[in-house]
């Protein structure tokens, strides 16, 4: 759950595969090397050196120090996922809220984040106990101790910082802090209730005595109710004891009665308790007594007890509801300090957990994320509850060296580590977006590294480029796609992403191997997106004209042959059409030339005639006969006659109708 403090890795670093162990020869064995690529990507290593032979000289191995495994856990997902949805929710809280309303929101959304925790908990516990596979039993039992104890720090921080309770209510909710935390005891009481004769259960009076060191009197009462209908000659005792019990008063918050005569109230039932101890009351009953000490408080008998408080912060927590029931919060820091070293051996070392409670006790916000920064095993908690603080107007004093304040600079390394999983980057972009500073520029910076796997995915990265206005990203993932597409002969697609890119240059290439499979094949591939082009054929010329000659191709299926006529001598007149596509253009308008109706005009005629000797004059020029096949050769020879004998009987038909015409 928690790392030694010797452990200096930062948090959230993990990598999906074992990376290999790898040799670098040492320049001198008593040099060491150690480094780490970006969060998420690599591991921090060390580099141990083995001596191999009498020489001294040797090879470095990098060891893997640890990973976090945490974000490819499909039941933490739920973790991270759940808690996005709530800090978005928390980002639209209005500015100009009064103090008073936002408050009771800020400690409604705690609780949420509360909730998600335990639920993932309980998850993780129940996959722990029914998972036959004892190594996934030990790591799903380590991650339900993590979010044991962050679920802990977490709820600590609502009742001191977020809520803010005031002296009386403090306590009582550190006794629900307590409890909630603290729930073996309902364990040890139903098993007591369950049997036979609960009063004689050997866990009887340590169910008891837990309720009355939880302040959880009522059901303490319940309890002794067994006890005493089992020894009726020792009645008398066990009302007096239920009496006491009964009297003890506890703060209400909602009621009439101020603190100090709460106060007054509470210091008189102490002195009754205080006097049935004094009268030995309770003497010939060891366990009544014991409970007597208890609610006088008696520290030396409290800490007779550490086996059912086992926390040195339940132990703080009913030595102030039995001594000093109406706590500060300024005060509480002191209780807190002398609780842990009464508690801990003389010799035991605190560890990070009650560093962390005993930094949150002394109201220092700022070390208690900076010790859970260094003590937990990710991000998740430190960014969530210090947005949460922020908000709260708790950190603002609180700013880095280096520009960021400290709840950016969480978010983004939190942001960063989602990242570099293939589907929680998504979560990712809202953190970034909700970071003013520099959140635009890590965005930019990691989407750029999210692998294009398939189509759909780098729609999705797509979609969040062009609705920030990331048009350099935007230019990068169509042309990536547009490549991969063109390699794997998908024309269509690769044209629609060059479209999407802007791109000119691309969109010509991919025009012309569409040019290319159709002087092969015949007929164009992908036709729908060619119908469909619209303004975006006017990214190049190129792709201009495989729009228009489309056009030409549907105009000639629909029989509207001037329109197709027109359309065809405009692409070769207006230079659009490539010079190598000519001798296809002039072979198209064979048909139409061939038409019993004159379709084209004497001037047009005149003009496709000027096109064939232009053509075939540079084709004379530029390729000698000698380079080309002799079929090849025959077959554009005899194109080319084909093409005089066509123009020449259309122009003198064109003549003869225009001169008709004119008569």
């Amino acid at each position: 759950m928690f790392y030694s403090a010797n452990n200096v890795l930062s948090p959230m670093e993990e990598v999906d595969v074992e990376p290999a162990i790898t040799n670098i020869p040492a320049a001198s064995h008593s040099k060491h090397l150690g480094f780490a690529w970006g969060p998420g990507d690599i591991l921090v290593y060390e580099t141990l050196y083995k001596t191999i032979g009498s020489t001294g000289s040797g090879c470095a191995f990098i060891h893997e120090v640890r990973k976090d495994e945490d974000i490819y856990s499909p039941i933490l997902r739920k973790l991270f996922n759940e808690s996005h949805h709530i800090f978005v929710g928390l980002q639209t809280i209005r500015e100009d809220l009064p103090s008073k309303n936002k408050k009771s929101q800020f400690v409604s959304i705690s609780k949420n984040y509360r909730s998600v925790i335990r639920a993932c908990m309980e998850e993780l516990q129940q996959v722990a106990v029914s998972t036959k596979d004892a190594q996934v039993a030990m790591q799903y039992g380590n991650q339900v101790s993590i979010l044991l104890a962050v679920e802990l720090i977490w709820n600590l921080c609502e009742v001191l910082f977020i809520d803010a309770a005031p002296a009386g209510s403090l306590l009582l909710h550190l006794l629900d802090w307590v409890r909630l935390h603290k729930a073996d005891v309902d364990e040890k009481a139903r098993d007591v209730l369950q049997s036979e004769s609960p009063a004689e259960h050997h866990d009887y009076w340590d169910v008891v005595v837990s309720y009355v060191l939880q302040g959880r009197l009522e059901e303490a009462r319940q309890m002794l109710v067994k006890q005493a209908t089992l020894h009726p000659a020792a009645r008398n005792m066990y009302k007096l004891m239920d009496t006491l019990l009964s009297k003890m008063p506890f703060y209400n918050p909602g009621g009439t009665q101020t603190l100090t005569e709460f106060d007054v109230k509470w210091r008189h039932w102490h002195e009754e308790v205080d006097r049935c101890l004094q009268d030995s009351s309770f003497a010939s009953n060891q366990h009544l007594e014991l409970i007597c000490k208890i609610l006088v408080g008696d520290e030396d008998t409290l800490l007779t007890q550490k086996e059912l408080l086992s926390t040195w912060y339940h132990f703080l927590v009913t030595r102030l509801l039995f001594c000093h029931p109406t706590v500060k919060p300024t005060e509480i820091h002191y209780y807190a300090q002398s609780c842990l070293s009464m508690f801990l051996d003389s010799r035991s070392v605190p560890e990070p957990l009650d560093s962390i409670l005993l930094a949150a006790f002394e109201f220092d916000i700022h070390q208690v994320i900076k010790d859970c920064s260094i003590a937990l095993n990710n991000w998740w908690f430190v960014s969530h509850l210090t947005d949460l603080l922020d908000h709260c107007k708790l950190l603002q004093s609180h700013n880095l060296h280096f520009g960021s304040n400290l709840r950016e600079f969480l978010l983004l390394e939190y942001a960063s580590g989602l990242f570099t999983h293939h589907s929680l980057w998504q979560l990712a972009v809202d953190y970034f977006d909700n970071c003013p500073e520099f959140g635009r520029v890590y965005l930019e910076l990691q989407i750029e590294r999210v692998p294009l796997d398939t189509e759909r995915k780098a729609l999705k990265v797509l979609r969040v480029c062009e609705q920030r206005q990331m048009s350099e990203q935007v230019r990068s993932i169509c042309k990536i796609m547009a490549m991969r597409a063109l390699r794997n002969n998908r024309l269509g697609s690769a044209l629609s992403w060059s479209i999407r890119a802007k791109d000119a240059a691309f969109a010509t290439l991919i025009s012309e191997r569409f040019l290319q499979d159709y002087c092969a094949k015949g007929t164009f591939s992908d036709l729908d997106l060619i119908d469909n082009l619209g303004p975006a054929m006017l990214l190049s010329d190129r792709l201009t004209f495989l729009g228009k000659y489309r056009e030409f191709h549907k105009l000639y299926g629909e029989k509207s042959f001037r329109e197709a006529a027109k359309l065809l001598l405009s692409l070769m007149t207006a230079k659009i059409a490539p010079r190598s596509f000519w001798m296809t253009l002039l072979t198209d308008a064979l048909p139409l030339l061939e038409q019993k109706e004159v379709i084209f005009s004497a001037d047009q005629t005149y003009e496709l005639m000027f096109c064939l000797e232009e053509l075939t004059s540079s084709m004379n020029t530029t390729a000698p006969t000698r380079d080309k096949p002799m079929q090849e050769e025959d077959l554009e020879l005899t194109k080319v006659e084909l093409l005089r004998l066509a123009l020449a009987r259309n122009l003198a038909m064109a003549i003869v109708k225009e001169g008709t015409v004119e008569t």
